[in-house]
């Protein structure tokens, strides 16, 4: 078994035991008010009723316990932070279920889609606190209150990070001045501003000096970079067998993608389709990618992607991670960078 397969075997249920005390009922609590929140976490069903699905992959909490096992050769240090990154990002993926218009998540009607968006805005502000909680409740007091302080702010300024990334990417919906940098400013500030704050965190956690806590940081941000854009590259040109995913759904969806924004860049056919107001159907969903094709906008994200990978490679070696848990760290970047779904 890999280094990186030992470790979710140990630490994932960690993760789970730390998340499931977080969202433990109080007393006297309107019994739908947690079951949305449990619902979302994927523990129950709408009914409330425990469920079995392997769900999400809480890819966050393990890299903020894996950095700081690697830093100091112990995960406990970064538990209340791991909760409390993992929890930010289902905040994050409630709310934008909401402003997406998303009906479904991992294949399960979403919150709102149940219960009304009142309700999931509502659950939504109430994983945010909880998230909050998370840092001192896991904490027990064990923690230095310099250090809680400052896993407070690293957390707080990923949330408005979260929101700015939110913020343009709603705006580039309506948007045809949208350009691949502008793209990967917006991602910037989603997938990767979660992961860098989440290997900073372990970092932190574990007694790492500054230009250590910078170098995680960087790591986390280029791989959630190399991350995204390769996410675009197999939702076009990937397998649906392996992905899961009906083939090109971004581009059934309109959503302007780094691949289409990099076409549109040199072709004015494919700008004009974009700003029609109109569904794509099967055969303007072909046509986009024939385009895609002759721009050669795969070979540009995937080159694009290869380039942050090597950041990313390039940030880890510099902050030397010991022991097993660095080791599991350079698997995770190979699994993470090198998936075909």
């Amino acid at each position: 078994m890999s280094s990186l397969s030992r470790f979710f075997d140990e630490l994932l249920p960690v993760v789970q035991s730390d998340l499931r005390a977080v969202l433990a009922p109080p007393a006297n609590t309107p019994v739908l008010f947690y079951r949305m929140l449990h619902y979302h976490m994927e523990w129950v069903d709408q009914d409330g009723q425990p469920v079995e699905i392997a769900g999400g992959k809480r890819i966050r909490p393990m890299l903020c316990l894996l950095v700081c096992r690697a830093v100091c050769g112990d995960h406990a240090p970064a538990r209340p932070a791991a909760a409390a990154i993992e929890l930010i990002h289902n905040f994050s993926l409630l709310h934008d279920d909401i402003e997406d218009r998303s009906p479904l998540r991992r294949n399960r009607p979403t919150v709102w889609h149940i219960w009304g968006e009142q309700q999931a805005i509502n659950a939504g502000d109430a994983l945010f606190a909880l998230a909050h909680l998370a840092i001192p409740r896991l904490a027990d007091g064990n923690v230095d209150g310099a250090l809680l302080a400052r896993i407070l702010e690293i957390v707080d300024e990923t949330c408005v990070e979260l929101t700015r990334g939110q913020h343009l990417d709603i705006l580039f919906e309506t948007s045809n001045e949208v350009t691949a940098e502008d793209y990967l400013s917006m991602i910037g500030s989603k997938t990767a501003a979660l992961l860098a704050a989440s290997a900073h965190l372990g970092a932190l956690a574990g007694g790492a000096d500054e230009t250590a806590q910078s170098r995680y940081r960087a790591f986390g941000e280029n791989m959630g970079l190399a991350f995204q854009i390769l996410d675009d590259v197999l939702d076009i040109w990937g397998d649906p067998t392996l992905t899961g995913k009906r083939a090109a759904n971004d581009i059934y969806q309109r959503k302007q993608t780094l691949p289409v924004l990099y076409a549109m860049q040199q072709n004015p056919e494919l700008r004009d389709l974009y700003a029609r107001q109109v569904p794509f159907d099967d055969q303007t969903v072909g046509r986009v990618i024939d385009l895609l094709n002759d721009a050669k906008a795969r070979q540009y994200a995937e080159e694009l992607a290869r380039r942050y990978s090597d950041h990313t490679i390039a940030h880890l070696t510099a902050a030397r991670p010991s022991g097993d848990a660095g080791e599991a760290l350079f698997e995770m970047i190979d699994r993470l960078l090198h998936r075909e779904r």
